[in-house]
């Protein structure tokens, strides 16, 4: 056991033991206390709250008060009671635990910080930390923007585009899956991709080069990406369509991308379990919003196929846990009863990772895609455009 001042996180040491090294006593400041997060009550708020889409978008959308009648009334069955949210999960082969099982290894007594580490409080993989993380500064947000404050939000907060349109527009016009070009500065695996990171310019320079929707990467502690970002590439007159980009656990954060400026966000099938999903593509139509809901395998695939209302499935083809890439996954899940589901469903896959060179892009689009989301090799050319049609083997650019 250790006694130090140093703040509080989620750390990523596999260590099974309770430390003993360079141990020393100094008083503490000050104690921030982590409760754990009472998902009933985001989820009252959210039923008193209704997002009034325009019949024209030329017309300021709102965020306001709903009446009585006009309620929205997202129940969620509780089909499982008795079981912990990560029981649940584990049933459905979730394997990612949102939280820390007994706790942050973090504790403290008195003046003292105690940090105490075992299996239950350190991250498996770091899908899992970016999880727990998150949900730590989720609940540090949500502390100082409460979900009603998202009442008095900005009677102007501006219409959503049509994503999915913009994608099939792109999709009809050039005979090759769209492209969904990701502003992105880092990742846990690549460190830095861009030193000289201007989030405006890099979109522009997507836009102008024939991206049909762009992906903004909002998680800073991991990917250095920032809502600021997204709000500032909305604000820049990009016509793009913007996905934010982001681990998504709390429909607090489905309402902070929309008023930050998204036309659609991201939900992980390794991290939601069935009902959260349903759940979150609800909020999403209420708020004007598509959900990209990405898988990254086989079970992950048939859990969300038989979900009501997904129009978006991203074909992961880097493993969430382990970082590995391979882009065959994309073909392996598309095959045999599952294309057909996807045919009669008339959703659109997204192969995501690994994809890199013009042979990529005509393999994925073989196995089915009809859109593609590229980040790592776009982002790192000196000129984002020309590497887009580089990508391609040919210039997709109106």
């Amino acid at each position: 056991m250790s006694l130090r001042s140093t703040p509080s996180r989620v750390s990523p040491s596999s260590s099974n033991r309770i430390s003993s090294s360079n141990a020393f006593i100094k008083p503490r400041l000050r104690i921030p206390i982590l409760l754990s997060p009472n998902r009933n009550s985001s989820m009252s708020m959210i039923r008193s709250i209704r997002a009034q889409q325009p019949d024209s978008k030329d017309t300021p959308a709102t965020l306001s008060p709903a009446s009585d009648a006009q309620e929205i009334t997202l129940e969620v069955k509780e089909r499982n009671v008795g079981k912990s949210q990560d029981e649940v999960a584990a049933s459905q082969g979730i394997r990612i635990r949102r939280q820390p099982p007994t706790g942050p290894p973090v504790h403290y007594v008195g003046p003292f910080e105690f940090k105490i580490q075992n299996d239950d409080n350190t991250p498996r993989n770091i899908l899992e930390e970016i999880i727990w993380n998150k949900d730590m500064e989720v609940k540090q947000l949500k502390e100082r923007r409460p979900m009603n404050m998202f009442n008095r939000s900005p009677q102007n907060v501006r219409p959503t585009r049509d994503f999915i349109g913009a994608l099939m527009a792109s999709y009809e016009r050039t005979g090759l899956p769209a492209l969904i070009a990701e502003v992105k500065k880092a990742s846990p695996s690549r460190g830095v991709l861009r030193e000289d990171f201007d989030p405006v310019e890099i979109a522009h320079a997507y836009e102008k080069g024939g991206a049909a929707c762009l992906s903004v990467l909002t998680d800073e502690k991991y990917f250095q990406g920032s809502f600021e970002n997204l709000e500032a590439i909305r604000n820049a007159g990009i016509k793009c369509p913007l996905l934010c980009k982001e681990f998504i656990i709390d429909a607090w954060q489905i309402f902070y991308a929309r008023v930050k400026g998204a036309d659609a966000i991201l939900l992980i099938a390794a991290v939601l379990p069935d009902k959260d999903i349903r759940y979150m593509i609800k909020i999403c139509e209420k708020l004007g919003l598509v959900a990209l809901v990405e898988v990254h395998d086989e079970r992950e695939m048939d859990r969300v196929l038989d979900i009501e209302g997904v129009q978006l499935i991203g074909i992961n083809n880097r493993d969430l846990e382990t970082f590995n890439v391979d882009i065959s996954n994309t073909r392996k899940l598309l095959e045999g009863r599952r294309e057909e589901i996807i045919l009669e469903k008339n959703i659109i896959v997204v192969g995501e990772s690994g994809l890199f060179t013009p042979d990529d892009i005509a393999y994925v689009q073989e196995a089915g895609v009809k859109a593609v989301l590229v980040g790592e090799s776009l982002v790192k050319q000196s000129d984002p455009g020309k590497g887009i049609a580089n990508l391609f083997g040919n210039d997709i650019s109106l």
